[in-house]
């Protein structure tokens, strides 16, 4: 994502499962819905905490910015690439449109290193 080469090798788009009848759709814009970016931020970290690669509950948002919305029926997929410093560099995609991207890391547990 950011162009650098870490080495490891790129694992797939991980689908984000988000249903398009979600209740959060229903109150935020009826006649027009659009997903919550705290919803989309959640399930993004919900699903890196599933597969071990964050502790959601202890975790640190660098940065994250919503560039697109979230409509019922999108296919929401999140790129996750982790750089040298344990940093993941997010990408979230509706088919071609980048709708989020990201920086999140665990933090250090105390007395790791």
């Amino acid at each position: 994502m950011s162009g650098v080469d870490t080495g490891a090798p790129r694992r797939p788009p991980i689908d984000l499962g988000i249903a398009a009848d979600h209740p959060a759709y229903a109150g935020h814009f009826p006649g027009d819905p659009v997903l919550p970016g705290v919803v989309l931020l959640d399930a993004a970290l919900q699903r890196l905490a599933d597969e071990g690669r964050i502790d959601a509950g202890d975790c640190e948002i660098l940065w994250f910015k919503f560039t697109a919305p979230v409509r019922p029926r999108d296919r929401v997929v999140l790129e996750a690439d982790e750089d040298a410093s344990g940093t993941l560099r997010l990408r979230i995609r509706c088919g071609t449109r980048t709708v989020a991207t990201g920086a999140v890391r665990s933090r250090p547990r105390a007395g790791a290193g």
